[in-house]
């Protein structure tokens, strides 16, 4: 039997000069949010791109955000089976 699962992910970005930050929510289906953050700095140099600042801290925000799902499983697993759990990125 298939199952189908959706979750829930909302991004929003802020920018203040040459600063570009990502602040990411996960909703899981059982109302569970996880929240992380990414950011850029452009040199001061670099020509302005806001998109490309964007994908950065998006990119960084994910990354923080899939570090903290892998621990919230780990924490999940050691609590049914009492071992610890090993979960790599």
């Amino acid at each position: 039997m298939e199952t189908i699962v959706g979750w829930h992910i909302d991004m929003e970005f802020r920018e203040v000069d040459a600063k570009t930050e990502a602040a990411v929510m996960l909703r899981l289906q059982d109302g569970t949010e996880l929240r992380a953050h990414g950011r850029a700095n452009r040199h001061p140099d670099d020509p302005s791109q806001p998109r490309v600042g964007e994908e950065i801290a998006a990119a960084r925000a994910l990354n923080d955000l899939a570090r903290r799902l892998l621990k919230k499983a780990g924490v999940e697993i050691e609590q049914v089976t009492h071992l610890e759990a090993h979960l790599h990125p």
